[in-house]
């Protein structure tokens, strides 16, 4: 009854601590690579935002090279050319040319940019 018990010679296989060891290593893995992930997701977002942004900005300007004295609208931003990116909601504070601001920020989290009348954008 005994011999059943021991190990056969030649028996192949992973002991129960070595099991262990492995799983407790891909666990530390994992929690160092999940945070790192979300951080890349974060300036993603934030770097559709920003080109967003920019890109409303260029559409404002071209509005305004057409009608000096006009105020710029969304509607206005997309028949010059602005495609908004998904998920990304842009707005126009102040559509007059020497008070222009647009705000533009990801749903999915991060920072909102703003570009105002010079072209500055700040975060």
């Amino acid at each position: 009854m005994m011999n059943m018990l021991t190990k056969k010679r030649g028996q192949k296989g992973f002991t129960l601590i070595e099991l262990m060891i492995v799983i407790a290593i891909i666990g530390i893995l994992a929690a160092i690579a999940i945070p790192q992930f979300t951080a890349y997701r974060t300036r993603g977002y934030e770097t559709a935002a920003r080109a967003d942004a920019k890109n409303a900005y260029t559409a404002a300007q071209a509005y305004f090279s057409d009608n000096p004295s006009g105020t710029v609208t969304l509607d206005i931003l997309q028949s010059y050319g602005f495609k908004t990116t998904t998920n990304v909601v842009t707005s126009i504070v102040n559509g007059a040319q020497a008070t222009l601001q647009i705000t533009a920020s990801h749903t999915s989290g991060g920072r909102q940019f703003t570009v105002d009348s010079t072209g500055a954008i700040t975060p």
